[in-house]
This record gives structure tokens, C-alpha cells and sequence, in this order.
């Protein structure tokens, strides 16, 4: 651990270096790739220098304790040194967080998928809930939220919606989201009163960059059509509609949002390199099959990462056996306290290897 923060630390001073240099400041690529680098770096680099601030007060303070004759001075000066011993766990502890591995799509902006699960119109308009409370979510975060697609049920309920979100950290904020989400409540048009079980699933993706991911026009299909909906007189008279099939892993993608022909062409494009990025992201088929299967199941009502029980206005997060009994609140966009809690435990988990290994 303080071999590779001496390394963190040394890296950090020879860029402070670099960018002081005038030739390197002249070059907008390489100072902006450096400073880059060095921002990354930073908070390690600080904390650790801390640290070994404190270290060097504590060793000096119990030589101070032991050169000292008199009782009173022996004291304050032993007091001291503990203090500093004390302080020196807590910094280890922290740059322990700070050297665990970052997910390289936190920064990144990411696509929402939401499609309605087991349940019929029930899961259709909880899907449509869950949109809501997404969008919500986003907007308390200065989060912009686009509909890339949406498929409506006649009763306002989603059957499928595909958004890109898009700001800081935006993957980072809803990437525990994925999963089978569970709805128990009774339907408005339940006439005996009983509670009915529906789910919807949710998939987070982080959006891809064009380095990422290279899509072969050999490996395609792009299908133009005529676009459904309520009417107009755009319905059915315009080819807008855009349909990407690709081959090699079976993905499709359909966008019809928009009136233009390219500007669907160019959303769907999107769509189907973060599909692509995620899908090739894994190290195997097993490995890619078993993450698809953890984003979002199969929509079993068993399958579940999160109750929302309205009868009892609780909301329960499975992974973690934290409940809440703010439904109301949560349902609204205020998910905060469970993704917060997701977080931490996740950081837990991860500090417990960390310390196997070590």
C-alpha cells in the first residue's frame, strides 16, 4: 500500500513539474491531458502527504516524551503522540478508500432503460411511476434526462422508455438502479381490494465514446419506416422511424422520437454503441451473460432488487435488507438514502478484499 503511494505521490510532483514548464503549457493537448492526470491524482496525493505530516509529529513527539525529565512535559508529549497515532489509523483507513479501484464510467453519461415486467397494465403504469421518479431523481441531481424512445399503453403505463441522462457522474448516481424492480398494491381497477404483485425492469449503461467501441457497417442492418402514434400528419407519410440491427450479438435498436430521419439515425446509433460497450465489457460470454442477468433479470416477480409495498408505504432494497418507510417521498425521486447506502456498501465490500488480500 505505501510502496504504491509513494509511487501516486512521486507521479503527483513530477506533473506539478511538467505543467509549470512553458513549453508543455503552450501545448493545449498535452497540458490538458496532464492536468487531467494530475486531478486524478490529487486527492490521494494530499491525503497522504497528511499522513505523513502526522507521522513525522508523532515520532518527534515520543522522542520529545522520552528526552524530557520532567513528568508533566513527559505527559503532554506522550498525550500527543497517541493523538497523532490515533489520527494516523483514521488517514490509513481513508487513503484505503481512496486507492480502491474507480469505476472508469462513474464520470461518464449513461442511458435509462425501463420496460414493464410481469404484471400487464399494472407493470405498464408502475414503469411509468418509476420513469417519473427517475426523471425527478435527475433533476435534484442537474441531471438532463432525453427520451431516446418510448412505447405507451392506452392507460398512460410504459411498456418500454429508453432515456440518456447526462451531467457529471451521471452512471455513478443511478448505476445501482439496475435490476427487477417489485410493486406490491392494489390496481385502481382491482374491484375486491387485493393486492397485486407487478415488476418492472431497469438497465443502466454508461454511455460509450466513440474510441470504444467500432461498429462495422458489415456487422449492420438499418431499417427506415414510417412512425406509429396518435395521429398527425407525420404518422405514417414520413420514413422517420430508424430500426439498427446487429449481427454478431443479436442487439436491435429502434428510434422514432424524432420527426428527422437523421436525427433518429443518429440517437439510435448511440443507443446501440452504449448496448455494444456494455456487452463487450465483460471478459466472457459467462461473465457478459451473468452481468446482463444481474442488470435486469428475466422480470420474474421472484426476482427482485427492490419492493415498493404501498399498503404499507415502505420501499425495501433486497441487497442490502434496508427499509424504508417513506415510499411516498422515495416514489417522488428522493432515492437518495438507499443509493447513498448502495455506495457505502459496495465501498465496505470492497475495503473487506482489499484486506484479505493484504
Amino acid at each position: 500500500m505505501f510502496k504504491r503511494l509513494d509511487e501516486i505521490l512521486s507521479r503527483y510532483d513530477s506533473l506539478s513539474e511538467k505543467l509549470s514548464d512553458p513549453a508543455v503549457v503552450a501545448d493545449t493537448g498535452a497540458f490538458k491531458a496532464l492536468s487531467k492526470e494530475q486531478a486524478e491524482l490529487r486527492d490521494t496525493a494530499e491525503k497522504y502527504r497528511e499522513y505523513l505530516r502526522c507521522e513525522k509529529e508523532m515520532k518527534d513527539a515520543f522522542a520529545q516524551a522520552e528526552a524530557e525529565s520532567e513528568k508533566e512535559m513527559k505527559a503532554l508529549f506522550s498525550d500527543e503522540g497517541h493523538a497523532c497515532r490515533e489520527r494516523l489509523e483514521k488517514l490509513k483507513e481513508e487513503l484505503k478508500i481512496l486507492l480502491l479501484p474507480k469505476d472508469k464510467n462513474d464520470g461518464r453519461s449513461c442511458y435509462l432503460e425501463i420496460r414493464a415486467g410481469a404484471g400487464g397494465e399494472e407493470a405498464a403504469l408502475f414503469a411509468a411511476e418509476l420513469c417519473r421518479m427517475y426523471k425527478n431523481y435527475c433533476a435534484n441531481h442537474r441531471l438532463t434526462t432525453e427520451q431516446e424512445s418510448l412505447s405507451a399503453t392506452e392507460l398512460g403505463g410504459v411498456k418500454e422508455a429508453v432515456f440518456h441522462v447526462a451531467g457529471r457522474d451521471a452512471y455513478r448516481l443511478l448505476k445501482y438502479e439496475s435490476g427487477v424492480h417489485r410493486v406490491q398494491r392494489v390496481p385502481e381497477t382491482e374491484t375486491q381490494g387485493r393486492i397485486h404483485t407487478s415488476t418492472a425492469t431497469v438497465a443502466v449503461l454508461p454511455e460509450a465514446e466513440d474510441v470504444d467501441v467500432e461498429i462495422n457497417d458489415k456487422d449492420i442492418r438499418i431499417d427506415i419506416y414510417h412512425s406509429g402514434g396518435a395521429g398527425g400528419q407525420n404518422v405514417n407519410k414520413v420514413a422517420s422511424a430508424v430500426r439498427i440491427t446487429h449481427f454478431p450479438t443479436g442487439i436491435v435498436v429502434t428510434c422514432q422520437d424524432e420527426r428527422s430521419q437523421l436525427k433518429n439515425k443518429e440517437r439510435a446509433f448511440r443507443v446501440l454503441r452504449s448496448r455494444l460497450y456494455d456487452y463487450y465489457s465483460g471478459q466472457s460470454e459467462r461473465e457478459r451473460t451473468e452481468n446482463r442477468r444481474s442488470l435486469v433479470g428475466t422480470g420474474d416477480r421472484s426476482e427482485r432488487i427492490r419492493t415498493y409495498n404501498f399498503p404499507q408505504n415502505r420501499v425495501t432494497d433486497h441487497r442490502i435488507g434496508l427499509s424504508l418507510y417513506s415510499l411516498d417521498s422515495f416514489i417522488m425521486g428522493n432515492i437518495e438514502p438507499v443509493v447513498e447506502a448502495l455506495a457505502l456498501a459496495d465501498r465496505e465490500a470492497q475495503l473487506a478484499g482489499a484486506d484479505a488480500e493484504e
